[in-house]
């Protein structure tokens, strides 16, 4: 009887679902889609008023968003592009085998591009647009594991030869190669983005759309329709980089940026989401931040079995299958497809069971459909007023049969046997003779072929060729003398800080008539902390929007000022997301053909060490612009402690091979550094970039002595001689930044206590130095039969006698890099160890880098040097109040 009522319930639950359909459809044919929004929106808030608990959903059913009576027709030769792709395919193929044959273990990736391909063709075919024509480009960053695709390409189109086709991952075989990924600095006139340290290529994207809307905002850039687009892996979402910036593209309604991400559902080790579903998963990262989501999961074999699926069961069936599952579908054919996806329910058995195998087999996932791949770049490209994701379900490795074709090991496979590449050869229809296969030769149509004409006229009538890296800007003229005077004159007993002279500096420039508009001032919600709040009224804050609201401190003079030609790039909380929009900036004469200038202010500490990845990335990209390094210093910043404490950046600025590291003292040396940073990198137009510390602590700033300009930009100059005669003791104290002051104590000290004539040398840069002696070092080496060249620390130091000691507030192995081409001893004193809340003279103290402790290590050189006696360095120890049993800072 039980049986009995609920099967009439059940009954009776299905008609009153089918009466509730039967509704909606009568409102979606007669009053539209809105129409439909409107009544579901209203039942929804009458059921919450009613103490009704939604479930909340972000998702959508897991089907393609496009419908496919709403695609739309697909412009191009479905067949031609067919065989394109496939030539495209098998090279890529043949780049990656054919370079691990001649060298075993050269590495390299098939499986990438093999699941992307249609996503990139359909891009390549119809919608990227090149800098050749009347368009300024469309900005793309490619997938970096799927560069062979890329190159393979451009090998079709006749930009790349075969000989560096055969040198892939082998740049420095003759006649040269390609580099393994985008990488601009390898490749200047190819690559404009470096993507393959995976998260930095999507953040950079999302800066990169916002830093073309400042441009137009601001009149330096006409308006248009240029998109930024960025390809992902699925896998690379769990990069905090990837997902992290994607509220400000909803928020500042970046319908200029399109994501693309590959959902193969396998990363490197196996699937992204093995007890999930990724697609479905992103769906609603995106769609809660406000993106427009558009999924491509479906192939078109799929649309006559959801048209037959009249109960919504295919549709169910769908929802239920994690990604673990759909692997499976792909690799074990179509009799695991039947039993185990449609077997679970007997209709839909049912509903294939005219299908064979093999078809089953063979239906595709969305992302292998041109059409539905060309519709969802269309809907992509035409939507308004958000940023737009596409969720492509692919198959990893698609194409490479029982070699990897969605395995876990695909993502490393990088060698095929002569079986599998036939089968390759075979299922792709590339003309290649089965006496040939095994040696994977690269195959080009002739010039006059079909397909070669094919390609070559679309890419001309989408403007030119892409990748490419173009710069169009011209250089600019350095700012004149006049502007920095004020700065050399020194401040006679006022008492300011660098940070502050940094700041008027940044001021005056942005007033100057030449360069000012071009001045892209960037920080990380520390304006006020630097003292930059002054700016604000100057030049405003960016908004797309403008100012919408009453500032809370409208009534004070430096009040918060956002406007829509606003000039500062307040970015808040997100080192990662300014040193993006630095990028941009640093970028932009190239990208843009735009000369913008970026000074970015951080604290020293969460710059290098806390986005290093994408400080090499610039590198890589041949940025320009200004990193300043703001309340720099492990001693300097006092009361902060451990965790702001900076002891290290100029030892992590040291690997980047083009960025110019200084550590100036006083504010003559920063406006000759700034202005010099201007002239070698817009005027001269050297690919370099700079990285500046600056200090929050207040001290007079003297007036710039004669003849230094060439020593500050070098690195070293004499700050001030001994004015004592004929001493038997001699030292030599090298300062940098603010503890060149206390070398200053520790000079007039050393004379006035202990009769030792004392220099003081200011170390702008051990960078500069110790490169420049290691590239004259290599010369001498390399053309022994030439007269040696002399490195220009040991030439400015050349015929000095005494000892030297050099006092930083950065770790002491910069300072000891410098040691072998000094003609004294020297002794170096740094800040090794982690930081404390404390006061400075405490924490010089602490770290041993004050007056008393310079006074001590030169005393006790010169008794090294047998100069002075045991009894004195023994007295001074006592005079000086030196703890010799206090705690290593470096340990404790």
């Amino acid at each position: 009887m039980s049986d009995n009522n609920n099967k009439n319930l059940s009954e009776l639950d299905e008609i009153e679902l089918q009466e509730w359909l039967e509704s909606l459809e009568y409102v979606l044919q007669t009053g539209g889609p809105e129409k439909v929004k409107e009544l579901l929106h209203n039942l929804d808030t009458y059921a919450h008023q009613k103490g009704v608990e939604i479930p909340f959903t972000a998702n959508t059913p897991h089907i393609n968003t496009i419908p496919k009576e709403k695609e739309p027709p697909f412009p191009g030769g479905r067949e031609i592009e067919r065989r394109i792709k496939s030539l495209v395919r098998w090279n890529a193929m043949a780049m990656v085998v054919r370079a691990n044959k001649e060298e075993n273990g050269i590495g390299g990736h098939i499986s990438t591009f093999a699941s992307a391909a249609t996503l990139y063709e359909i891009g390549f075919n119809h919608f990227f647009r090149g800098k050749d024509g009347n368009h300024d480009g469309d900005i793309v960053y490619y997938q970096g594991h799927a560069a062979p695709g890329i190159y393979a390409r451009a090998f079709l189109e006749g930009r790349l030869t075969v000989e560096q086709l055969e040198n892939f991952r082998r740049e420095l075989k003759p006649g040269g190669g390609l580099s393994s990924y985008p990488h601009p600095w390898l490749m200047p006139d190819f690559w404009e983005f470096p993507t393959v340290s995976m998260g930095l290529g999507p953040i950079q994207a999302i800066y990169q759309a916002r830093f073309l809307r400042y441009l137009e905002d601001r009149g330096l850039k006409k308006p248009s329709d240029q998109k930024v687009w960025a390809f992902i892996g699925d896998g690379e979402t769990d990069e905090p980089e990837t997902l992290g910036a994607i509220s400000l593209a909803a928020r500042e309604k970046l319908d200029n940026l399109i994501f693309v991400i590959n959902c193969n559902l396998q990363r490197l080790d196996g699937p992204v989401r093995g007890n999930g579903n990724i697609v479905q998963e992103l769906e609603a990262v995106f769609r809660g931040a406000g993106w427009n989501v558009i999924k491509v999961i479906w192939g078109s074999d799929w649309d006559p079995l959801l048209e037959q699926d009249k109960t919504g069961l295919l549709v169910k069936r769908m929802n239920e299958t994690i990604d673990g599952e759909s692997q499976n579908y792909v690799t074990r054919g179509g009799k695991y497809v039947r039993e185990h996806f449609f077997g679970k329910y007997p209709e839909l058995l049912k509903l294939v069971e005219h299908y064979t195998d093999e078809q089953l087999e063979k239906m595709k996932r969305g992302g292998h459909d041109p059409e539905k791949v060309y519709a969802a770049y269309k809907a992509a490209v035409e939507h308004k007023d958000a940023p737009t994701v596409i969720l492509a379900k692919t198959v990893k490795g698609y194409g490479l049969g029982e070699a990897g074709e969605g395995k876990n090991i695909t993502h490393q496979q990088k060698k095929l046997n002569e079986e599998e590449l036939r089968e390759f050869r075979t299922r792709f229809s590339i003309p290649i003779s089965d006496d040939e296969v095994s040696k994977a030769p690269f195959y080009r149509p002739p010039e006059d072929s079909p397909e070669i004409r094919y390609l070559k006229e679309r890419r001309k009538a989408l403007g030119g060729y892409v990748p490419k890296r173009v710069i169009k800007s011209q250089p600019i003229k350095t700012p004149p003398e006049e502007l920095f005077e004020e700065f050399y004159k020194g401040t006679d007993d006022r008492e300011v800080s660098t940070t502050m002279v940094y700041v008027r500096i940044l001021a005056k420039l942005l007033k100057d008539k030449e360069i000012g508009h071009l001045i892209v001032p960037i920080v990380p919600d520390e304006a006020r902390t630097f003292g930059m709040e002054a700016l604000f009224r100057q030049v405003g804050i960016y908004s797309h929007v403008g100012q919408l609201y009453e500032p809370v401190d409208s009534d004070s003079l430096l009040y918060y000022k956002e406007a829509k030609d606003g000039q500062i790039l307040e970015e808040g909380i997100t080192e990662a997301g300014a040193m993006s929009s630095f990028i941009a900036a640093g970028t932009a004469y190239a990208v843009h053909g735009i000369n913008t200038i970026p000074f970015f202010s951080f604290y020293s500490m969460f710059g290098l060490q806390r986005v290093g990845d994408l400080i090499w990335a610039a590198g890589d990209m041949r940025c320009k612009g200004f990193l300043l390094g703001a309340t720099a210093g492990r001693t300097t910043l006092a009361g902060e402690g451990l965790q702001h404490q900076d002891g290290q950046s100029h030892l992590l600025a040291y690997p980047v091979p083009n960025l110019v590291a200084y550590d100036p003292a006083f504010a003559y040396e920063l406006a000759v550094i700034i202005r010099d940073g201007i002239y070698r990198m817009y005027e001269k137009r050297e690919d370099v970039f700079y990285y500046i510390t600056i200090m929050n602590e207040n001290y007079p700033q003297p007036p710039m002595p004669k003849g230094v300009k060439e020593g500050i930009l070098k690195g070293m100059y004499k700050f001030r001689s001994s004015k004592m005669k004929d001493q038997k003791l001699k030292a030599h104290l090298l300062g940098s930044g603010t503890i060149l002051n206390e070398a200053i104590k520790a000079a007039d000290i050393l004379e006035k206590n202990y009769k030792v004539s004392t220099d003081i040398w200011s170390v702008t840069s051990y960078k500069n130095l110790h490169l420049d002696a290691q590239e004259t070092e290599r010369w001498n080496m390399f053309h022994p039969d030439k007269k040696p060249k002399t490195p220009y620390i040991s030439e400015v130091t050349k015929g000095e006698s005494g000892v030297f000691v050099a006092a930083s507030d950065y770790v002491q192995i910069i300072k000891d890099a410098l040691a072998k081409w000094l003609p004294g001893q020297l002794h170096s004193l740094g800040t090794y160890g982690f930081g404390r809340s404390e006061s400075r003279a405490s924490l010089r103290d602490f770290f041993e880098v004050d007056a008393k402790h310079i006074v001590y290590a030169t005393l006790y050189s010169l008794y090294k040097e047998k100069k002075v006696k045991l009894d004195l360095v023994k007295k001074a120890q006592k005079d000086l109040g030196i703890n010799p049993e206090k705690p290593n800072p470096a340990k404790s």
